[in-house]
């Protein structure tokens, strides 16, 4: 019994769960994958992405379980009532995103295995839907990595096309930097392939049906190719491995928009975006995700920084709480835990506005926006003495910052908060021009550099934590203090999450590889400053 029991669980990690949708439409579109027979490659590509929702999509599980407790915290993007043992990753969250990658890891394969069944006339036609698949794939690979480092990957989810045979598909950990060296290698690959792809007539409509990303959109796939590139040659630039190379690419990159078009306006954004309510979650799961428990308090770091700029952004991102009349107040970490609580049940700190962001039910999933892109362009330029071009994307990311939040308001079906004040041309100018924003106040190259860190900070805050969680370790210019908690060996945010207790009971002889290395102040391979 207990063997039948630990060869079910297992096959839960090797092969993921089978997915549905509750609309017809839907399951019109994507059959089981384990019915091999009754699906394709469009239907497998929509299932893929569909199994890999709640990581894109602000969801009660991966806001509530996950973000409330750990990126959302690391990077003071919110401010809690510190209690002891608050800086260990906890099991449910390193658990539950752990399956929930390789579940998404188990649909990628099947869609590998299934294209692999085509004939080479057909494979040719559906050469489209694997480009964009593994596009998608190796963004949210890339994620996972950034989390934990080394991690089973070439040999994972391979016990469906391995027949079923578990002694084949036990998966050793490969290097995080060779995973990282081979979704370079392919995404370079495929910006080229793409752009020249003569896709057959019917594929194409196939593909705009089954595309639940860029409604089959080339170009927009393109776009999300090379900024995702860029994102991945930055987090590791400054590596000895990587540095020249992300040297030559990203000035190739942004050299040749037109051979490499990247994300550079919020029209051309990359999100998963909510079109008809209760399809993809159920409309309030980011309200109760964000909200439940007080996750939703400002910090202090982050709410004192936009209202002493007067950042245009500001009553967009936030609200006063209900009893502060109209003050804005954030949770300081470094408060005694009884005073803090006492302070949050006043309910006079400030919380993150509901109508553009929790209670916001078309809320998209944030995938890459061009704000990101234009502060990845501005740390290049800067590094490379290119001032001006540095100054120019740095200004415009910010501008772009400030129109997406303004967009995520119009697009809310929410009117429960204060109408925000709309930025104006000379708010925003007035905003560039003060101390601790100005590119020209920044005296010297570091100096730019941590405006460039910050303003990351600020765009990502909690709708994007577990990229500003990586760009913080990464740079380490955002100036955050930390309560020490002295009661726990880790007193303080960690350097990455651990490995879940499941590797350790069922992935042993692999796992014994990484054990060694398996603690959370142990950095990243591309975290060197």
């Amino acid at each position: 019994m207990k063997m039948n029991i630990n060869r079910i669980l297992l096959y839960i990690m090797l092969v993921g769960f089978s997915v549905s949708c509750t609309t017809a439409d839907f399951e019109d579109n994507y059959t089981d994958p384990s019915k091999l027979s009754e699906t394709s490659v469009g239907k497998q590509f929509t299932g893929m992405i569909y199994t890999n929702r709640q990581s894109v999509l602000p969801t009660y599980w991966d806001y509530f379980v996950i973000k409330r407790i750990t990126s959302n915290r690391y990077t003071q993007a919110v401010g809690w009532v510190n209690t002891e043992n608050q800086y260990v990753p906890g099991s449910a969250a390193v658990n539950d995103r752990w399956n929930n990658y390789y579940n998404f890891v188990a649909q990628y394969r099947e869609l590998e295995k299934v294209y692999n069944d085509l004939s080479e006339e057909e494979k040719v036609d559906n050469r489209v839907f694997m480009i964009a698949a593994a596009t998608y794939f190796y963004d949210h690979t890339q994620q996972v990595v950034d989390l934990h480092g080394d991690i089973p990957w070439s040999e994972a989810g391979m016990l469906s096309t391995n027949g079923g045979d578990y002694t084949k598909s036990y998966a050793g950990y490969d290097k995080a930097s060779d995973i990282y060296t081979k979704m370079l290698d392919d995404l370079a690959g495929f910006a080229d392939e793409l752009r020249t792809l003569q896709i057959n007539p019917a594929i194409e409509i196939e593909f705009s049906t089954q595309d639940l990303i860029n409604r089959g959109d080339i170009d927009q796939w393109l776009k999300y190719i090379n900024s995702l590139r860029l994102r991945m040659l930055t987090r590791v630039s400054g590596t000895s491995e990587f540095s020249a190379r992300a040297k030559t690419e990203i000035g190739t990159i942004l050299s040749n928009p037109g051979q490499y078009p990247i994300v550079s306006e919020n029209d051309s954004n990359i999100l998963f975006r909510i079109h008809t309510l209760g399809t993809l979650m159920p409309a309030n799961n980011f309200q109760s995700g964000l909200e439940d428990w007080d996750g939703n308090i400002a910090g202090k770091a982050i709410l004192d920084h936009m209202v002493g700029n007067e950042d245009p952004r500001l009553t967009y991102v936030f609200q006063p709480g209900e009893n502060a009349e109209g003050e804005y107040l954030g949770l300081d970490p470094l408060m005694n835990p009884t005073e803090q609580n006492e302070l949050v049940l006043t309910q006079t700190l400030s919380i993150y506005n509901h109508s553009t962001i929790s209670r916001n039910q078309y809320f998209p999933g944030l995938i890459i926006t061009a704000a990101e892109v234009h502060l990845m362009a501005a740390e290049y330029y800067l590094k490379e003495n290119q001032d001006m071009m540095a100054k120019t994307h740095y200004e415009e990311a910010i501008r772009q910052s400030v129109d997406f939040y303004e967009y995520l308001r119009s697009i809310s079906n929410n009117a429960e908060s204060d109408d925000p004040i709309v930025p104006t041309e000379e708010s925003i100018s007035a905003y560039l021009s003060m101390d601790d924003v100005s590119w020209e106040m920044a005296g010297s190259s570091e100096e730019k550099l941590k405006l460039i860190a910050e303003q990351k900070w600020l765009h990502f805050n909690v709708v994007q934590p577990n990229e500003s969680w990586h760009e913080l370790r990464r740079l380490g210019k955002v100036d955050l203090e930390f309560w020490e908690d002295n009661s726990n060996q880790q007193s303080l945010p960690p350097s990455r999450w651990m490995y879940p207790g499941s590797e350790q009971t069922y992935n042993m002889e692999n796992y014994s590889v990484v054990q060694p290395e398996d603690k959370l102040m142990n950095t990243i391979f591309w975290d060197v400053n």
